[in-house]
């Protein structure tokens, strides 16, 4: 019994050696592993209070083929085009981070400079490209009214189509944004254009009687951009956890454009050389393709749900 239990011993010790490495990975890299769970934890919360909210106030929720219909330079509707790109560049910098660690790997200098490089290019792509979407968004696309009890509703025309402010009140030939109109050139417009109605957000927005829109609109007050107390896509709080949650997200993408090029420089001037080893660059590879997999759900309940 002695030597079967003595042979069991033996046997086990190399599975489980204890001391530093257990598993044969570093302090560093648990580290990491263990902030990465924390996060998950944490935007898995932010995600499901606004799928909770959403369903909450579907009614009035802003359907995101409606909202995000912008490409820079390029005029009319091009819905979730835009970010599409956005989410492709992305989850590109995550292969050429792959690559980085690969050149790591095989202690290729010149490989991790270049694949790190391109990984940070296209983090800063996304930064900038979402910093232009912020802005497209505060400053506002169609113009809407809200009305009475506070709801917001959109101008459209007898099938539902939404109709820009500046189409009523300036004509279909009407090009350009940032203009402000007030409730009175609204109301005018409006009432001056039988052809024209209200109809609500949301995948299925009721569309009102004429009549009906005329009365609404004569107390209603225009609404352009949006911001944390309105939003001329609909539900204010799809505007709130817009900002909050890509701006989180954001957060953690200039976060990591920023070890990044410490790491780069790290590289360029041949620290991970001397150490023997680029485990830095793996580390900080496994909070890039973390980012990216958050965006990817974020992507999935902003805009395709």
């Amino acid at each position: 019994m002695m030597a079967d239990g003595a042979t069991m011993e033996h046997n086990a010790r190399p599975l489980w050696g204890g001391g530093r490495q257990p598993f044969g990975a570093s302090y560093g890299k648990l580290m990491m592993w263990f902030f990465l769970l924390s996060d998950a934890l944490t935007f898995s919360g932010f995600l499901a209070a606004m799928g909770l909210v959403r369903f909450k106030y579907e009614d009035t929720w802003p359907i995101a083929e409606e909202v995000f219909t912008h490409f820079p330079f390029v005029e009319g509707d091009a819905p979730l085009l835009y970010v599409a790109l956005m989410t492709f560049i992305l989850i590109l910098s995550s292969v050429t981070m792959v690559m980085a660690v690969d050149a790591g790997h095989k202690m290729n200098k010149k490989g991790v400079m270049l694949w790190m490089g391109l990984t940070i290019i296209g983090g800063f792509f996304f930064l900038a490209s979402q910093a232009w979407e912020w802005g497209h968004f505060i400053n506002g696309d169609k113009g809407a009214i809200q009305i009475e009890d506070r709801t917001v509703v959109y101008i459209s025309d007898m099938e539902g189509k939404v109709v820009p402010l500046r189409t009523l009140i300036d004509g279909p030939d009407a090009h350009g944004h940032g203009t402000e109109y007030t409730d009175e050139q609204m109301f005018n417009a409006f009432k001056a254009n039988d052809q024209y109605t209200l109809r609500r957000p949301g995948k299925n927005g009721e569309i009102f009687e004429r009549g009906e829109a005329l009365k609404l609109a004569e107390k209603a007050g225009v609404v352009q951009g949006a911001n944390l107390v309105q939003n001329e896509y609909g539900n204010v709080l799809f505007a709130d956890f817009f900002f909050f949650i890509t701006g989180f997200h954001g957060f953690h993408v200039f976060s990591g454009v920023v070890i990044n090029i410490i790491i780069f420089i790290n590289v360029v001037m041949g620290t991970y050389e001397k150490r023997g080893h680029y485990e830095m660059v793996e580390k900080v590879g496994l909070y890039w393709h973390f980012v990216d997999l958050v965006w990817v759900f974020v992507f999935t309940f902003f805009y395709l749900v």
